[in-house]
């Protein structure tokens, strides 16, 4: 199956959208969330994931749009790489890998975060495109166009270092926040993925700021 970025960006939109609220967007609300200047835009859109097999539109319905079975088990996308790609790493006897569960993370207002191990988690490698060395419990909605939902647990590669756009996981004052990273030509950004949150602007006004690493993959509990 062929998508562009876009595309597939609308695909886990419209999989975090129906799992928020219970029912898929209108056109409008998918072209204010992505931007696009007319509501056709996401029609072409929609269209297309119509022709790969993910969805199914329902002509003169606000809201005709289903998502089918293909469109649910498709794999999800984070900004620069698939989220459900090979892991290597740790593994146990069983080929899993043992990861531990930390504690939690906002998609959202930075939150606290438990630093102790909460459990260890089994978890097959193939679920993550870096070798995840903990997990965090993912709180709020900020992220949501990324697929990132509450409740998620999401894997983390230790690393203080990140490229332009990538997701991360940062401490700000003492607090995690699961974001885009974005740098600028005087500070750094840290970019929801929701247009119902800001972003935070990291400048000489925050004491305490760091990179704890980058977004590895997600595992949604049933």
């Amino acid at each position: 199956m062929h998508l562009t970025d876009t595309q597939r960006r609308l695909l886990d939109y419209l999989r975090g959208h129906i799992a928020t609220h219970g029912w898929p967007p209108s056109q409008m609300e998918i072209a204010r969330a992505f931007g696009f200047r007319q509501n056709r835009s996401a029609r072409y859109h929609l269209e297309a994931l119509a022709q790969a097999g993910l969805v199914e539109l329902s002509a003169g319905r606000a809201r005709g749009i289903r998502l089918t079975a293909a469109g649910n088990a498709a794999p999800a996308l984070s900004d620069d790489a698939p989220l459900h790609q090979a892991a290597t790493g740790r593994a146990g006897i069983t080929g899993l890998l043992q990861v531990p569960l930390l504690g939690r993370v906002a998609a959202g207002t930075p939150i606290g975060s438990d630093p102790e191990v909460r459990r260890e988690v089994q978890l097959d490698p193939g679920l993550f495109r870096l070798r995840p060395d903990y997990l965090l419990e993912v709180e709020g909605e900020s992220m949501l166009l990324d697929g990132i939902l509450p409740g998620d647990l999401i894997g983390v590669r230790r690393t203080a270092q990140a490229r332009n756009g990538q997701t991360v996981v940062a401490r700000v004052e003492g607090e995690l926040t699961v974001k885009r990273l974005e740098h600028g030509p005087r500070q750094l950004r840290l970019l929801p993925r929701n247009p119902a949150h800001a972003p935070i602007e990291i400048d000489r006004t925050v004491t305490d700021f760091a990179i704890e690493g980058l977004f590895a993959g997600l595992v949604r509990p049933s």
